[in-house]
């Protein structure tokens, strides 16, 4: 037996997709380790779980509300069953706040949405900010996938999103997590001018080596250092696939949606690299 004081909640320490670990002093060690962790009433709160190797005295523990809703499901099937929903999303940064007129930066912004899979059923749109799920506010990226991941499979889900300005509501069936769904995570040239890209069209050899989708995009050739395109994340190698919510399949039409926004002081491009697709804005 130890003890110790919680000095934190919702401790994210890249243990996988669903982390929400309570931090706490209490020293975890193999002799404790998926053992209870109590309060000083005596109430199960936790499970100690793991420690990090070079922080002496600080280990985890998972909530027990976490771990309730999973017992039953060990105990009858010795598995844990997870939902899907099968989108790809990303935290909503100020920059993308400003981007996108939105009022804050809380909800997940929907980057990709797998066709054939719940989402797309449903009527979920990448753009999309799911800002509640079945009448529970979503914070960010993490608290979504938590609590599609807690559904139970099968159950219909009532899903919040904005949507270029306007709330939405859908409805959609949350299937198994691993029933198939694909992966999600994540010749013209332009000048690269003050937003500091180079596009090229994709050629043959091009669409065989990065595979858009629908023959869908525009390649990032190079992105100049320090530019907006350089601050926002955007690597040569990339593929363009909007720019503004407008699909772009040739460096001519990028550059021509580009040049609509020449007294605009932000550009929001939606990206695609080898784990997924992500949005980026892109700062005057």
């Amino acid at each position: 037996v130890t003890a110790g004081i919680v000095s934190a909640k919702g401790r994210i320490i890249g243990a996988g997709p669903y982390d929400d670990f309570i931090q706490t002093d209490a020293p975890i060690n193999p002799g404790n380790s998926g053992g209870p962790l109590f309060n000083v009433k005596g109430e199960v709160v936790g499970i100690n779980t793991a420690i990090v190797p070079n922080g002496q005295g600080i280990g985890f523990a998972i909530p027990v509300n976490v771990a309730k809703p999973i017992i039953p499901q060990l105990i009858s099937k010795g598995e844990v069953t997870r939902g899907y929903m099968g989108v790809s999303i990303q935290a909503i940064t100020p920059e993308l706040t400003k981007a996108m007129n939105l009022k804050e930066a809380k909800g997940a912004l929907v980057s990709e949405v797998v066709p054939g899979s719940p989402a797309d059923k449903g009527g979920v749109k990448a753009g999309d900010v799911v800002i509640a799920f079945n009448q529970k506010k979503i914070d960010g990226p993490r608290d979504l996938s938590s609590r599609v991941a807690q559904t139970p499979v099968g159950r219909e889900a009532k899903v919040a999103v904005l949507r270029e300005g306007s709330e939405k509501q859908l409805t959609l069936k949350i299937e198994k997590f691993g029933s198939g769904e694909a992966k999600v995570e994540k010749s013209a040239s332009s000048d690269q001018g003050k937003w500091g890209l180079g596009l090229e069209d994709l050629n043959p050899q091009m669409k065989g080596l990065f595979k858009p989708q629908s023959g869908q995009g525009v390649l990032v050739a190079n992105v100049q250092p320090g530019s907006p395109a350089d601050l926002a994340g955007v690597r040569p190698g990339d593929i363009l696939l909007s720019v503004n919510r407008q699909p772009v399949n040739s460096s001519k039409r990028a550059v021509e949606v580009i040049s609509k926004a020449k007294d605009s002081d932000s550009l929001l491009l939606l990206l695609r690299r080898s784990e997924g697709t992500f949005f980026a804005a892109l700062a005057k």
